[in-house]
């Protein structure tokens, strides 16, 4: 019971650091990239579709991708929701494919996707210490219930505690590697 309490955490705390790596690649830095588009979705015949199901990306130079479309009456779909997204980018169209020239970052707009990466950062941490808190609630209820002993219960909540730093420092790496690549210039 209490192992089964332990593993359920762990693995939900696995799930908010993964959200936050999903969350930390989707923030623009200099360098263009894919994973910038996974939040980004087109009009599709009338049904809002994920702009990764629609077409390929192919990343040319630094700062510039080329996005492909599978089917080419898509194109001009692709680069309004492209101009519409809150990339900051202004897409060109030239009837086969879309390219995207990702404007240099100022300071400011650096210091404000690092603002972002901190609140997306937070919002793991609240999530990590929520499923912990759950977690603790189980324990102590396995421990009124007299299903386990209390030194049993105790060590529980030490490994749990284990658990919860680990991923906090998790999301702390990963929050510190995404401000580092947002800072370079």
């Amino acid at each position: 019971m209490i192992d089964d309490t332990l593993l359920e955490a762990e693995e939900k705390m696995d799930k908010a650091v993964g959200v936050a790596k999903e969350d930390f690649s989707a923030i623009r830095t200099g360098r263009a990239n894919a994973a910038m588009f996974a939040k980004v979705f087109v009009d599709y015949y009338g049904a809002p579709t994920p702009l990764q199901q629609l077409a390929s990306f192919n990343v040319v130079e630094a700062r510039t991708i080329l996005v492909s479309p599978f089917d080419k009456s898509s194109t001009t779909a692709i680069e309004k929701a492209l101009r519409d997204s809150d990339l900051g980018v202004n897409p060109t169209n030239d009837g086969n494919v879309v390219r995207v020239v990702l404007p240099a970052l100022t300071a400011e707009r650096r210091k404000d996707f690092v603002k972002l990466a901190k609140t997306k950062a937070e919002d793991a941490r609240i999530s990590v210490r929520s499923v912990r808190r759950r977690a603790k609630e189980e324990l102590d209820r396995i421990a009124k219930d007299g299903e386990a002993g209390e030194d049993e219960v105790a060590r529980a909540e030490k490994e749990l505690e284990a658990l919860t730093k680990k991923h906090v420092e998790l999301v702390d790496q990963l929050l510190a590697s995404k401000e580092s690549e947002l800072l370079e210039v």
